[in-house]
């Protein structure tokens, strides 16, 4: 496949998400996905996972920032948004907005994604939900992000 061709089944599979379409993914995504940042093993895994996350998120929110191709291989820079109004793993809801910035690499084989890296700052994400806070040494080592 070409290089626009790998690029737009990931633009697809973004849409996927901020549709929430998971069906849609079938076409885009092999049945032995492997998310190696979430240690996910399957597409149906991945639509459980994702579905978590949309549910906890209802105005979830991905948005590609930048985009590159190379060989079988996708890079997106994307910007994640939306307010936590359900549980999200162990956390209740917080109420609270919340962004994280992320880069991925889609790994593209005949047409479908069959494996993705992310590398992303969760920890940022969820100090915005409250989920950690800062102890007092870490308020006192890093002022500004308090």
């Amino acid at each position: 496949m070409s290089l626009e061709e790998n690029k737009a089944i990931v633009r697809r599979y973004f849409e996927a998400v901020t549709k929430r379409n998971l069906a849609l993914t079938d076409k885009l995504v092999a049945s032995d996905y492997f998310h190696r940042g979430f240690n996910v093993r399957s597409r149906e895994e991945w639509k459980q996972s994702m579905t978590a996350v949309l549910n906890a998120f209802p105005d979830y929110l991905e948005t590609i920032e930048d985009i590159m191709a190379e060989g079988d291989k996708v890079w997106v820079l994307y910007k994640a948004t939306g307010t936590n109004t359900g549980e999200y793993g162990d956390a209740p809801p917080s109420g609270k907005k919340a962004t994280y910035e992320a880069v991925s690499i889609y790994h593209i084989i005949g047409g479908k994604i069959v494996e993705m890296w992310s590398v992303s700052d969760m920890l940022d994400f969820y100090k915005q939900l409250g989920i950690i806070e800062y102890t007092e040494k870490g308020k006192k080592l890093l002022p500004e992000d308090v």
